[in-house]
């Protein structure tokens, strides 16, 4: 211990000139040779000849026991030769030096040089001589041998420049410890503790914590393969394609690579989790091979190398502490490839949120909702639609309804809030999708909605109904089962059996243009009543509504009739019969266990049966009814149901009545037209067909014709312009006013101004003689957009039959409550029961004080049920009344709203 304390405290006193210990190998002229340095360490040095060294003195070699204690004698008496050392064993040789002898070697050598230099150039010749053929087939070999040495050399200096710098790196470390140990001597011998301190033991645990040199190249070797195997996998990937092109004799034949790319492509396609998973694979080997590279640089363990290459890769400024070339040439390249992998993520994840948000702006996520409206489709009818919904959902404080149409979600929410309707609670989803896939119905829960409205596209009657079929062919194939109805709107009314057929039980069929065509009739037949049906469908003011009330079991439908103070009874649903519902039964029958009443009240819980009110009996009133006159009707333009509309008339009007058509089509087409549509003329038993041809628009065509003796007047939405609302529109408003112009010219002189005295109507004014000649005879226009509605309630020239609004409260009113669609298929077909406006003399006298309850009496003596009344000022009728006890005066001229038989 004390002899190498002394050794080293020698070594501190030592100069720098005697810090190296040269060691001399075989002389040489001019050529480099490694000498070894303490620690192991060579040095390469250029020597000079012999002859400089036996002039110089050679200093003594450092003996390998002692890291610190140099040895040097300055007398040439005392030169040695250097040892031999193995590794230079091969090399070193002992030269004569012999002057005299020195030309002759220099001649000799001439001599040789001179041989040589002819046998090169008659090599060089012979090669020259060779031919250009053989050339040309070795030089695509020659090409490939020249790139694989050239990649193989760059491999190698690669390596080679990675062991030099971790040469230079363990020097300098040896260095330092020196400087080290050194500065720890010199604490020692202040603090005399040099006998206790064991040098060895001090310095044993830093050379054994010394990485292994031969592990960490292997994790360079190892690193830099790994790096290099894709550059030489496409590249042999282009050879094989290129080679198999070549030797096939092939050039249609897909490349290697381009299959490669396809598979991959194919593969990112298909899986959708394939990007994130190609970026995981990608940051793990980059942490991988960069913690191999760390570890071949640095001293650290190889999971702290890990640990540092997940820290360069997940911050670019982690590498700022990095010490060395080597250790800061890895990190950068960590870092760079760090930036490129979290870009990468940013974008996943940039288009991940953006594609998110996509769908949800058009649509494409799934509605989780129970007991929900449906709607599939679009058309002018939604909005009405809509708004029905929407306040038959007030009482519940709001609902929620889906719209499902082939159509971009934002534009239909966009038409949505355009027609500004006070939804009262109700949302609104709108969802993009076709229901005739599964997936999409799935998509808006189609198996837990309430009920599912099919609506009627805009355009060809068939076409339309056809996708109406495959779309309850697409709800019955739902797997989970409906929960709710399906409610179809239809065209046309010989397709609605087919629909029944494959819907079943789950299905209630609304066919608009029948609906549409038997409301034009009633009103032709009665004026005043669209209002009353606009009231009755819609949800705004009274509607129907069937429930169960068993402490009403056991009592007379008469009795029945006085029970409810808040609604108006009109039928029973007896479950005697199946469910069947009975609309105005007979007074005397009584209720029975299961049997549902039918009202027309304000809301479903607004109504409930109270105790027997006390009603005077009315006396029999023996007013016989007024026998049915024959009529003339005028049909302005042609429907595709219009043979429909002729077998309705022929069954409501008198013997006698005459239908006259006024149309553009050819006389000759329309008897065919009618055949096809089913209809035989010769069976028609009420009424005479009289053909006119002319353009309704066209007044001179329109004066060649009777207007001032009809009765009725129906302006039909002609069929070339039905699929256009507006258009329609305004060809019905043009043969509206132009009738009305010419029956007010017309009109005698002193009749005209008898009823502008009774009306206060200012004389000259056109719409006043439109207003006289309303009196002579009703126009019934169909109107299908609901902004022309507002342009006929002012003028007061017409009553008119809103189409699309009509249809669109029956819609809502059977996807409420599917029992209402019977009712409302009895009142509109030619038996049965119907709605009737009835004067008030068949009920009363005039002056006479009676109550509402006193004349619902009174009218059940004509098997009858009135359900509400108008007063001669009135604009509007009063359904379900109020204070129905009251007695209040009544006048002739009065009218009641009843519900009888057909006459």
């Amino acid at each position: 211990m004390v002899i190498l304390v002394m050794s080293l405290e020698s070594s501190d006193t030592q100069s720098p000139s005697t810090s190296r210990d040269w060691s001399y190998p075989s002389p040489a002229s001019s050529r480099d040779w490694f000498f070894p340095s303490p620690l192991g360490i060579h040095h390469s040095r250029t020597l000079p000849n012999r002859r400089s060294f036996a002039a110089k003195p050679r200093a003594p070699r450092r003996t390998p026991s002692s890291a610190s204690s140099y040895s040097y004698s300055p007398s040439p008496s005392s030169f040695q030769p250097p040892p031999r050392y193995p590794r230079y064993a091969g090399t070193r040789r002992r030269f004569e030096f012999d002057p005299r002898t020195a030309d002759d070697r220099h001649g000799a050598s001439r001599a040789a040089s001179v041989d040589k230099c002819d046998v090169v150039s008659a090599e060089k010749r012979e090669a020259v001589s060779l031919p250009r053929k053989a050339h040309a087939a070795f030089g695509g070999r020659q090409l490939k041998v020249r790139w694989q040495m050239a990649f193989s050399v760059a491999i190698l200096v690669t390596t080679f420049s990675c062991l030099l710098h971790k040469n230079f790196s363990l020097h300098k470390q040896v260095i330092d410890l020196q400087d080290h140990i050194s500065k720890i001597n010199v604490r020692l011998r202040a603090c005399n503790l040099v006998d206790s301190v064991n040098i060895i033991d001090f310095t044993q645990p830093e050379a054994d914590h010394l990485p292994n040199k031969s592990l960490k190249v292997s994790s360079l070797i190892i690193s830099l393969t790994i790096l290099s195997i894709p550059f030489i996998f496409f590249k042999y990937v282009d050879y094989v394609s290129k080679s198999r092109r070549l030797s096939d004799n092939i050039t249609e034949e897909l490349s290697l690579n381009k299959q490669l790319a396809y598979r991959v492509d194919v593969f990112l396609s298909v899986n959708p989790y394939a990007k994130p998973l190609a970026l995981l694979v990608a940051t793990l080997l980059l942490i991988c091979l960069g913690g191999l590279a760390l570890f071949g640089v640095t001293d650290d363990n190889f999971v702290d190398c890990l640990w540092l290459s997940w820290t360069y890769v997940a911050d670019s400024g982690g590498h700022t502490s990095s010490e060395g070339l080597g250790p800061r040439l890895v990190s950068v390249s960590i870092s760079f490839g760090g930036m490129l992998v979290f870009a990468m993520m940013l974008g996943l994840v940039s288009d991940a949120i953006s594609e998110k948000f996509d769908s949800l702006r058009k649509g494409r996520s799934e509605v989780v909702e129970q007991n929900h409206t449906l709607i599939l489709g679009w058309s002018d009818k939604l909005g009405s639609l809509l708004n029905q919904l929407a306040i038959a959902n007030e009482s519940l404080g709001g609902g929620i309804i889906v719209v499902m149409a082939e159509r971009d979600k934002e534009e239909m929410e966009l038409d949505i809030a355009k027609m500004e309707f006070d939804f009262r609670g109700t949302s609104v989803i709108c969802r993009g999708g076709s229901p005739l896939i599964l997936a999409d119905l799935k998509k808006v829960s189609v198996s837990k909605a309430r009920a599912i409205i099919v609506l009627a596209e805009d355009g060809n009657a068939d076409q339309s109904d056809a996708r109406a079929l495959r779309t309850v062919l697409s709800l019955t194939g739902v797997k989970e089962g409906l929960r709710g109805h399906i409610v179809v709107e239809l065209s046309d009314l010989d397709n609605e059996v087919l629909v029944k057929l494959v819907g079943g039980d789950l299905v209630e069929t609304v066919v608009a243009h029948d609906v549409i065509g038997r409301l034009m009739i009633q009103c032709a037949r009665q004026p005043g009543l669209a209002q009353i049906w606009e009231d009755i469908l819609g949800f705004e003011n009274c509607e129907f509504y069937i429930k169960r009330w068993p402490q009403l079991d056991g009592m007379h439908f008469e009795d029945v009739l006085i029970s409810f103070p808040d609604a108006i009874p009109c039928g029973v649903k007896a479950a005697s019969y199946g469910g069947k519902i009975i609309l105005n039964p007979d007074d005397s029958y009584v209720l029975q266990e299961g049997d549902e009443v039918l009202v027309i009240a304000e809301d479903d819980d607004s109504y409930s049966p109270s105790t027997l009110p006390m009603v005077t009996e009315a006396p029999l009133m023996h007013i016989a009814r007024p026998a049915r006159k024959p009529q003339k009707i005028l049909l302005c333009g042609w429907r595709r149901d219009i043979d429909d509309m002729i077998v309705v008339l022929d069954a409501f009007l008198a013997p006698g009545s005459e239908l006259w058509m006024f149309n553009d089509v050819p006389e000759k087409e329309r008897e065919k037209k009618l055949i096809d549509g089913g209809l035989d003329i010769n069976r028609l038993v009420n009424i005479s067909i009289v053909n006119r041809e002319g353009n309704a628009v066209i007044r001179r065509h329109l004066e060649s014709l009777p207007l001032e003796s009809f009765h009725s007047i129906l302006i039909l939405a002609d069929e070339s312009v039905e699929d256009l609302a507006i258009k329609a529109d305004s060809r019905s408003l043009a043969t509206l006013l132009l009738i009305r112009d010419i029956q007010a010219k017309r009109l005698p002189y002193k009749e005209a101004r008898v009823s502008q005295g009774l009306r206060g109507i200012a004389q000259g004014s056109w719409i006043g003689e439109m207003q006289q000649a309303s009196d002579i005879s009703v126009i019934i226009s169909e109107i299908l957009d609901p902004r022309t509605k507002n342009l006929l309630s002012m003028s007061k020239i017409s009553d008119y039959v809103l189409s699309n609004e009509l249809v669109s409260m029956a819609l809502a009113m059977v996807a409420e409550d599917r029992q209402i669609n019977d009712v409302l298929e009895e009142l509109f077909a030619e038996e049965g029961n119907e709605m009737h406006i009835r004067q008030a003399d068949l009920y009363l006298r005039d002056g006479e004080e009676l109550s509402f309850y006193e004349i619902l009496l009174r009218a059940r003596q004509r098997r009858e049920i009135v359900i509400g009344y108008r007063q001669t000022k009135a604009e509007k009728a009063v359904i379900n009344p109020p204070c129905k006890n009251e007695k209040r005066r009544w006048s002739l001229k009065d009218v009641f709203i009843v519900i009888a038989e057909k006459e």
